[in-house]
């Protein structure tokens, strides 16, 4: 019963992940309509590259055995961010291009390193742990590389650069694997995701206080506007006491 649960929580998994991995297609069609990035961040495409990548290869049967399911939707996650990071480095500016390349250069060279060590290197249980605790590591960054958009929500009050999906969706596929690992008694599976379905949550918290503010300006109250005209040397606008 318990093996049968844990196979329908990974099918769960599964379909969370790959919502997850398509949540950005709304993101991506507003930066190709607008040919520009704005103020969206390419960090988390590429660490989620990584993490697919890295998760993935953990997966596979002779790494860890019993964990295929973790290994296909990584493997088709992992094709799915490079496509994004592909599209945004098409349409980013020049510096942001070049942090985007440098990062996406550094996290390939840290996956092959990965598979090189673990697949010459090393055998058996201890394959096992140096690609789990490898895999761990950039899950819990993959979770973390959003927070410099937390970060945007918190100081702006607006969540138009946080998707509403997105959020969703890191809740409840880091909600999924972490039941899943829990399950199968895989701390490399369950303690990610397990900070993911946090963090997951304070996104959600986020968008539930700010999700009025998209973008919206405040308009200057009638003192204020009065402060800027007299500061710039205009006549005060008698807006209040003109009437036709």
């Amino acid at each position: 019963m318990e093996n049968i649960l844990h196979f329908v929580i990974g099918i769960f998994g599964n379909a969370f992940a790959l919502f997850l991995f398509l949540a950005p297609l709304i993101t991506f069609k507003r930066i190709i309509k607008k040919r520009s990035t704005e103020e969206f961040s390419g960090i988390p495409y590429v660490m989620t590259m990584l993490n697919c990548l890295l998760s993935a290869w953990y997966g596979m049967p002779f790494v860890s055995p019993n964990n295929l399911l973790v290994s296909t939707i990584n493997g088709t996650g992992a094709a799915i961010e490079s496509v994004y990071v592909l599209i945004f480095l098409i349409f980013a500016s020049k510096k942001e291009k070049g942090k985007i390349l440098g990062l996406l250069t550094l996290i390939l060279s840290v996956f092959a390193v990965v598979a090189f060590v673990s697949l010459f290197a090393l055998h058996g249980k201890h394959r096992k742990l140096f690609c789990g605790i490898a895999a761990t590591v950039f899950s819990i960054v993959m979770y973390g590389s959003p927070l410099t958009i937390i970060r945007l929500v918190i100081k702006t009050k607006s969540v138009e650069f946080m998707p509403f999906f997105l959020s969703l969706f890191v809740f409840l596929c880091g909600t999924s694997w972490f039941v899943f690992g829990l399950l199968g008694k895989d701390p490399f599976v369950a303690i990610p995701n397990g900070f993911g379905s946090g963090l997951g949550t304070v996104q959600l918290i986020l968008y539930a206080i700010y999700h009025n503010n998209k973008g919206e300006t405040k308009k200057p109250r009638a003192d204020e506007s009065l402060k800027m005209e007299l500061s710039n040397g205009e006549k005060p606008s008698n807006t209040q006491d003109e009437r036709v």
